[in-house]
């Protein structure tokens, strides 16, 4: 089982999730209601064909199974775990209250998801700033207001001045086509590490941007291509949109927890739904497609994997797949992320004049959040560990991981930090159906060597998932149009 930390109310039985907490340990009242309709004991004999199979009932694959059935299409999604979401997961509090363990934030110009967010009934809340942020470097903690943190003026401009020329580069890209720019060839041929080393002198601002760049990519600067930090800069409009909290990509968060959004889609997908269905195989033709799970046979004219693309290599498919979509998926690996939560009876930092953000150059908590529910209690301070610090604890207990996490946060928010009632993490990497988060990323060379193989359909065989997204590629809404644009592909075929 991924490696998340137990809390009192989240029903288990020998480790395993019941029958209550499917969908992750949402709400109670909520889960139950999201079961509804949602198979889960299909006989392994039975037979079932479908105009189109989706494989994953994340966000992607949900959108696209809601695309299939507003054009009148017969579907099923299947699932490997036993709830749906994929990478949104509501960790449940007790009480009817949840805090997210997984993705959860949503920001001005992520039409896709804040649509859904609509359709299906939901508010959302703005992520708690008011207060003093927190900036601790070289030893020294400095309170601040703004968005600015009192770094040295010198490393502040040149900062500016990297984050200027990025988005100006990064607006030469056409985000459905990143290749294809004239610069391409050139920028898909070095890290992000390389060219933040030419244009960063201070060690400050260097220290910064990597910073940024862990907190979107849980990844480090030499892992990625320019290229691809380009295009995911395009595809967000600006690097500040990324990185910045009110206005930016961390605006606001799903009153209920994100992975809402998904449990309410598939309960009105009903018995379309299949969990627990582990897909290892796909034997696909001219005609069709034909996979083999626990819960039954299912065979469709197209089918649509909605998964990264590390998991979509780990499938057999008869007869293999084109070695160019097969050395693809060699060649994108998922993020490094633990997210920590250290729970409190109360928001005490509020108390003290904080917003409950910090940046810091000491790990192995780099940055915080007040992930406090909407209703004030309990108060949570939401940590992340990022890029190769957390490689370097993947192997670390949760009692080694709460004792440094809190360290970390007694650091920035005093000795009451130490005093969490309780403590939760998860390790994403550890996730058996996810390998890593946020989402799979390029590393030199794949942009411009791979090119269309990326999202285009292999015969019968469809992609969506967040990584093939042109919008808000690697976050919820990249996923929802990602799942959409599968789903029209598809129809156009049936």
């Amino acid at each position: 089982m991924p490696q998340t930390a137990r809390l009192p109310g989240v029903a288990e039985t020998q480790g395993k999730l019941t029958r209550r907490s499917l969908v992750g340990g949402a709400a109670a009242g909520t889960a139950g209601l999201a079961l509804g309709g949602v198979a889960g004991s299909a006989s392994a004999s039975s037979r079932r064909t479908v105009d189109c199979i989706v494989v994953g009932a994340g966000l992607s694959g949900l959108s696209a199974a809601h695309t299939l059935r507003r054009a009148g299409k017969s579907f099923v999604v299947l699932e490997a775990r036993d709830r749906v979401g994929g990478r949104t997961l509501n960790q449940n509090l007790g009480h009817g209250k949840v805090v997210e363990i997984g993705g959860q934030w949503v920001g001005p110009t992520q039409n896709y998801v804040l649509k859904e967010i609509k359709r299906q009934g939901l508010k959302t809340f703005k992520t708690y700033t008011a207060g003093k942020s927190v900036y601790y470097r070289g030893g020294t903690l400095t309170q601040y207001t703004g968005t600015i943190p009192p770094a040295n003026p010198a490393s502040l401009v040149e900062l500016q001045a990297v984050i200027t020329e990025l988005d100006s580069m990064a607006g030469q890209i056409d985000p459905r086509r990143p290749w294809a720019t004239a610069n391409a060839a050139a920028w898909d041929g070095q890290t992000f590490e390389t060219w933040k080393l030419a244009h960063a002198v201070t060690p400050e601002a260097r220290d910064l941007i990597d910073l940024g760049v862990a907190s979107v990519f849980a990844a480090e600067p030499r892992d990625l291509s320019l290229l691809h930090v380009l295009f995911y800069i395009r595809a967000a409009v600006s690097f500040e949109n990324l990185i910045n909290t009110a206005g930016g990509a961390q605006d606001s968060r799903v009153v209920g927890g994100s992975q809402e959004i998904s449990i309410r889609m598939a309960k009105q997908l009903g018995g379309s739904v299949v969990l627990g269905s582990p897909v290892h195989r796909i034997d696909h033709h001219g005609h069709g497609v034909e996979i083999r799970t626990a819960k039954g046979i299912f065979a469709a004219k197209r089918t649509i994997l909605a998964l990264p693309p590390t998991l979509a290599g780990r499938i057999r498919y008869s007869p293999d797949l084109p070695p160019k979509r097969d050395q693809l998926m060699q060649r994108v690996p998922m993020g490094t992320v633990i997210k920590c939560l250290a729970i409190y009876d109360k928001p005490f930092w509020r108390d003290d004049g904080l917003s409950g953000m910090a940046t810091s150059d000491t790990g192995p908590v780099k940055l915080t959040f007040d992930n406090t529910p909407p209703g004030g209690k309990p108060g949570i301070l939401l940590g992340f560990i990022e890029g190769q610090e957390a490689r370097d604890l993947l192997a670390a207990s949760r009692h080694e991981r709460r004792k440094l996490v809190l360290e970390s946060m007694a650091r920035y928010y005093g000795s009451k930090a130490h005093l969490a009632k309780d403590y939760a993490d998860k390790s994403w990497a550890a996730d058996p159906w996810t390998r890593g988060c946020y989402v799979g990323y390029y590393p030199p060379g794949v942009l411009t060597g791979y090119r269309e193989a990326i999202s285009a359909p292999t015969g019968v065989i469809h992609w969506a998932g967040t990584e093939t997204a042109s919008e808000w590629n690697g976050y919820m809404d990249g996923a929802l149009q990602a799942g959409e644009r599968a789903a029209e592909e598809v129809l156009a075929k049936l």
